[in-house]
This record gives structure tokens, C-alpha cells and sequence, in this order.
């Protein structure tokens, strides 16, 4: 019907004199004062009783999401469960673990790798290892001029450098450049600088301890007429040491002490003395005179040691001691013995002399009469001057020949002292004797280190290697937490809980899974790993259930832990928990309980990740039907109903004007306005 016809009608019962208000009409017709129609309410209000059906779909669907997140905290519980079980079931799990306890721990501390066999050792530190380190003589400074000479650093391994030293020299300047140029070397020892008040000196200390890793320092020798030393700062005292001084007269050895000063040293060496060649040898036979009878047949002979020439007497039938004096005197007019060689009777004894302090001769007899010609002892002075002195740099030693010849001096660059030397740590393990590099020891407790603190001093060390208590009891009581976890989310699904709607219903009901036959199995499953008991297949046990460990099923079922029962148990009987929860070969307690949690948790075809798939497979099924409903039928109704609703509404806005118009035709004016 037009909307023309639409005001014919209406107007077909009203008076031509009465006068019509349109937007009375018009609110009369909309239903409101103004106007008009909402088409999308209009359209919403029809499509929401249009989907009525997706009510129940909506529910299932919030009923799959509850199954879900529930079976879900259900999985992660037992997963972890399962996990405490592995835990306990293997050989480096916490029933593995070892604490190790030393009876003097000043001396020997020990730890132990998992799974080493429990027991009690007996340990005795001779003396641990040590690192070989040495130390020079003090310097002024780390900067300070280094003279001209070389050092040389030998390992044990034979590996050897030498480092020259002096103004100029590569990494041989002073002490800083010294040991910079040691550590390239890469000779397995550390070279540092130590400065303190006193001034400065250079540590060579090994890499590694024990006999392997020891060294030696020497310097090389110097030869000449004059050596200064290098200079120590004033006050400073010199390193126990020694030093080797060789000169035309013979080679002497002066050892310094800790705490000496050059002054001291310059004494020393000025009084050193060194044994001279032999100028006196005398007859062990005594009571001699000139008329005593020689032997006839024996050989008397006489080297002359700065002319080399040898004489040599036979003595003769009726030869006397004067005899063979006077040969001794002919055969220095000869020219074959010094002119200071001589030969006479002194004090009953036969004395042959050469009579000065520098060439020497050598006698030897083998007349029964003389018996053996022994030499005279004849020391004499190194020939060398040493002075101390100082300068603006501290104080130094100078060493000069007493004459033009040379000498050589072992340690011209500065001196060095073994600090320490390199040995093997020595110990006795059960009366093993054992050597060691480092005071880190393994192999000989097997699964064992120990580590050397202080030599025991022969008192015995008793280590003792047992079950780390600790860990098993955090292992047990975490394995209680875990099953009451997994237990309390099944209980919950089968307890009877009540809600009350809007209209004021009351209606009771269980979880959403109370109905879901995994749970009820795990809910079995779990009750069955409280109750398990073992049985040894010989002998008896301390430990055969669950409550023998201070475990016990309450009311509800969950599990409790005795804290002083299980620490007893663990103490006294480690040995029978182990058995309990591993078996005999990994086929205890762990393993019972590991197994029957397993077909629930297998991430391949477990129940859970059955029944979760099972359950997304439902839900997407009936999301499958809500958007099939929403694009097939309401999508649809929406294009009708908003057709509908807009062709009603252009109507009911186009009613005023023709009204307007008919009013025109008709004379008629709107109430209040007309003039008739």
C-alpha cells in the first residue's frame, strides 16, 4: 500500500472540517515521538532470536575449554611426577650424589663425582706440592740500568733461554723489560717485578707445581780485570746466596747470607784464600838422617812444575839420603830443576822444597826408606781486591786483579735466590704411597679428589665418602609434593559443588572431567603407587613401603613426610632406601610408579595427549557448525530484515510530505493554524 493510500485511509473516517495532526500520525505509527524507524535494532532484535540454536553450541564449546585447562594442569602435574620418578630411577640422580667428610679439614679437604662407592679412606700428607720460584738481589728500581751480562732460565724438561742484560739491550734494560722479555719466552714460568720500600726485585715463579715444573736461574760468567756490580739502594741487604770467583791463582766460592751487605761481601772476598800448587813434599818415614842406607833399586822422582821437566833417581848399592841430595842439587846446576829445588833432612824427615809460592813441584817415591813423600798444604790469596762503595744510586761492590790477569765472576748481573723449590705432593692413601705434580689428587680413591692443604705431619686423615642425605630427602619430599599436586586436581573433579542462577535455581554438580574415564584410571593409578611394597628376593629389608620412609596416605589420600623418620631411614639404612626406590637393577619403586604414569604422559599416544586431541577435535567441530550457521543462514536474514526495515522506514519519512500535500488539496490546515 502507497503511502498515499496509507492517508486515505486513515482520512476515510475523519470529518473534512476536522483539522489532522501528521506528527501525531507519524508518532503513532513509529512508535516513538520523533518519527522513523531504528533499523538496526530492529535488525539486531530479529537476528538475535534468529540464533537462538548457537546458545547450546556456545556452552559446549566453554564446557571443552574448561575439559581442556583442566586435563592440561592434570598433564603437567603427573609429567612432573613422572619426572621425579626418572630422577630417582637413575644412576647420576640425586640417590647417586655423595657428600665427603675430612676429619682435620686444615689439612686435606675431598669431594666425590656421583655414584662413588660409599666408604672410609685413610689418608697421610707428607708434603704437598710446591711451585719452584726464585728472586734476584734488590734494585734500586723496576727502571733501573741493568749492566752488561746475560742470565739463563733451565726447566726440568731441558728447555733453556738466556736473556742479556745491559743499557740498550732488547728487553734486557732493567728489570721491567727483563721480565717482559722472560714471559714471551713461553719457558712455562711467570716473571713479575716486587717493589716495596726497600726497592725492587725480579720473581720467577713456575707455571705448574710438582717436580715437572721446576727451573733454574744462572747467570753467565764474566771475564775481565774490573766488575762493578749493579746498584742496591742504600740500607738494602743482600739475598743468601753464593758467588764463584775464579783467578790465576784458583777458583773460591763465597756464600752470602740473608741480610749481608757488599761491605761484608767485599771482607769476605778479600779474605778468600785458595789452595796453591804443592811446594813442599816431606817423607813419612822419620828418625832419617844424611847417612841413612836408600834402597838400592828404588826411583825417586821429582816434576818441576813451572819448567815441566822431570828428574828422576835410581838409587844404588850404598846410596844414602846425602846421595840422593846431592843428585838433587846437581841436577839444578844442570838446569833440570829450578834453582829453587832442594832437597834435605829436616826433623828426621826428608824434605824436598821448591821454595816459592808460585810454580811448585810434584815428588813421588817408591823407596820403603822414604816411605811416601806427602805434600805440604799451601794456601794462597785469590788475588783479587774487592771495595764497596756508593753513588747517588745506593751502594755496589767493586771485584779488580790484583794484576793485569783476568777473572771470572759466575753472577755479574745481580744475584738470585731459590725461593722455593718445584717438589711432588707425597701422601699415602691406604697405605699407598702416591705422588702427585698438584695438590689436586685423583686416581687414587677412585671418583675421588682430593685436595692437600698442609702435610699432615704423619697423622692420619680419615675421608669418609657416604649418600648426599640431603639431596635424596629434597628428591623424596619433592616427589610427595608432586603426586599430592596430580592427586588433588583428579579429587577435585568428583566433588559436588553447587550454583544458583539469576532466577534463583540452585543446581549441583561435579568437575567436568568427573565423567572422563582417564581420570578415574589416574585416579586408580595413583592410589595404587602409595600402596606399593617390596619384597628382597633374599635376605631382609628395613625399607619396604612407602611409610618405612616416614611416608603416609592421609584421609583424603594425599601423601605426608616424617622429616626425622626419613632422615633416620637415610642415615642408618641409605643402602635399603636406594634398594627400595631403584630395585635391584632400576626396577623399584621409581620404575613401578614411572610406568604406570607413562601411559598418561607419553607425548606421542599418552592418554592425556589422547583425550586433549579428542577434545580440540569436538570443539572445532562445533566452531565448524557456528560459522557454517552464522555464513549459510544469519548472514542471510541479516540482508532480508535490513531490506525489510529500511523500505518500511523511507515510507514512514515520506508520510509527512504527503500529508502535507493531501492537507493542501483539501483545504485543511494543521490544528491551531486554521483561519476557516
Amino acid at each position: 500500500m502507497s503511502s498515499t493510500s496509507s492517508i486515505n485511509s486513515l482520512l476515510s473516517s475523519t470529518t473534512t472540517n476536522s483539522a489532522i495532526d501528521i506528527s501525531n500520525i507519524l508518532a503513532s505509527v513509529a512508535g516513538a515521538t520523533t518519527p522513523g524507524i531504528d533499523v538496526t535494532a530492529a535488525v539486531a532484535a530479529g537476528i538475535a532470536a534468529d540464533r537462538a540454536p548457537e546458545t547450546q553450541w556456545n556452552a559446549d564449546i566453554a564446557t571443552f575449554t574448561s575439559q581442556t585447562t583442566a586435563l592440561t594442569a592434570m598433564q603437567t602435574a603427573t609429567e612432573a611426577l613422572a619426572t621425579d620418578m626418572q630422577s630417582l630411577n637413575t644412576l647420576s640422580g640425586p640417590l647417586a650424589a655423595r657428600t665427603v667428610t675430612s676429619s682435620n679439614s686444615n689439612d686435606l679437604t675431598a669431594s666425590a663425582a656421583t655414584g662413588t662407592a660409599p666408604g672410609m679412606h685413610t689418608v697421610v700428607v707428607n708434603n704437598v706440592a710446591t711451585t719452584g720460584s726464585w728472586y734476584s738481589d734488590l734494585e734500586t728500581s723496576p727502571t733501573s740500568a741493568l749492566p752488561a751480562s746475560s742470565m739463563t732460565i733451565t726447566t726440568t724438561a731441558g728447555a733453556t733461554a738466556t736473556f742479556p742484560t745491559g743499557t740498550g739491550v732488547t728487553g734486557g734494560d732493567n728489570l721491567n723489560d727483563l721480565a717482559t722479555a722472560i714471559n714471551t719466552a713461553n719457558l712455562g714460568v711467570n716473571a713479575t717485578v716486587v717493589s716495596d720500600a726497600s726497592g725492587s726485585r725480579l720473581a720467577i715463579i713456575s707455571n705448574t707445581s710438582g717436580a715437572a715444573g721446576g727451573f733454574s736461574v744462572t747467570s753467565s760468567n764474566f771475564s775481565g780485570t774490573s766488575w762493578t756490580s749493579p746498584d742496591i739502594p742504600t740500607g738494602a741487604a743482600l739475598g743468601a746466596n753464593s758467588i764463584t770467583l775464579t783467578s790465576s791463582a784458583g777458583t773460591a766460592t763465597i756464600a752470602t747470607t740473608s741480610g749481608e751487605t757488599y761491605a761484608q761481601l767485599a771482607t769476605a772476598i778479600n779474605a778468600a784464600t785458595v789452595s796453591g800448587p804443592a811446594v813442599s813434599y816431606g817423607s813419612q818415614q822419620t828418625g832419617l838422617s844424611g847417612s841413612t842406607l836408600l834402597t838400592p833399586g828404588s826411583v825417586t822422582t821429582i816434576q818441576d812444575t813451572g819448567t815441566g821437566n822431570t828428574f828422576s833417581y835410581t838409587a844404588q848399592t850404598g846410596d844414602t839420603v846425602d846421595t840422593l841430595n846431592a843428585a838433587i842439587a846437581t841436577a839444578v846446576g844442570a838446569g833440570t830443576l829450578s834453582a829453587n829445588v832442594t832437597g834435605s833432612v829436616a826433623s828426621g824427615a826428608e824434605v824436598v822444597s821448591e821454595q816459592s809460592t808460585d810454580q811448585g813441584i810434584t815428588v813421588s817415591t817408591n823407596d820403603a826408606v822414604l816411605g811416601a813423600m806427602t805434600a805440604a798444604v799451601n794456601n794462597v790469596p785469590l788475588g783479587l781486591t774487592a771495595t764497596a762503595g756508593s753513588d747517588t744510586n745506593g751502594t755496589n761492590l767493586t771485584i779488580a786483579s790484583s794484576g793485569s790477569s783476568t777473572f771470572t765472576l759466575n753472577e755479574p748481573a745481580f744475584g738470585f735466590t731459590q725461593a722455593a723449590a718445584a717438589t711432588n705432593a707425597s701422601l699415602t692413601v691406604d697405605g699407598v704411597p702416591v705422588q702427585s705434580a698438584t695438590n689436586q689428587v685423583t686416581g687414587a680413591i677412585p671418583g675421588v679428589t682430593l685436595t692437600l692443604l698442609a702435610a699432615s705431619s704423619g697423622s692420619p686423615v680419615d675421608i669418609t665418602v657416604a649418600p648426599d642425605a640431603t639431596q635424596i630427602s629434597t628428591a623424596i619430599n619433592q616427589f610427595v609434593t608432586d603426586y599430592n599436586t596430580a592427586l588433588n586436581l583428579v579429587n577435585t573433579q568428583f566433588k559436588d559443588t553447587s550454583s544458583t542462577d539469576s532466577s534463583g535455581n540452585t543446581t549441583t554438580g561435579q568437575g567436568v572431567l568427573a565423567s572422563d574415564p582417564i581420570v578415574v584410571q589416574l585416579q586408580g593409578v595413583l592410589e595404587q603407587a602409595a600402596a606399593y611394597s617390596y619384597t628382597p628376593a633374599s635376605g631382609t629389608t628395613t625399607v619396604s613401603t612407602l611409610s618405612d620412609l616416614g611416608i603416609t596416605t592421609n584421609d583424603d589420600g594425599s601423601l605426608s613426610v616424617d622429616s626425622t623418620t626419613l632422615n633416620n631411614a637415610l642415615a642408618n639404612n641409605a643402602s635399603d632406601v636406594t634398594t627400595f626406590l631403584q630395585g635391584s637393577a632400576l626396577n623399584g619403586f621409581a620404575n613401578s610408579v614411572y610406568n604406570a604414569v607413562e601411559t598418561f604422559t607419553n607425548p606421542a599416544n599418552g592418554a592425556f595427549q589422547v583425550d586433549l586431541s579428542s577434545i580440540a577435535s569436538e570443539s572445532a567441530s562445533v566452531t565448524s557448525e557456528i560459522n557454517d550457521f552464522e555464513t549459510g543462514y544469519i548472514a542471510a536474514q541479516q540482508k532480508i530484515l535490513t531490506a525489510d526495515y529500511t523500505q518500511a522506514e523511507e515510507a514512514l519519512q515520506a508520510l509527512p510530505t504527503e500529508m502535507e500535500q493531501l492537507n493542501a488539496e483539501l483545504g485543511l490546515t494543521p490544528t491551531g493554524n486554521n483561519n476557516g
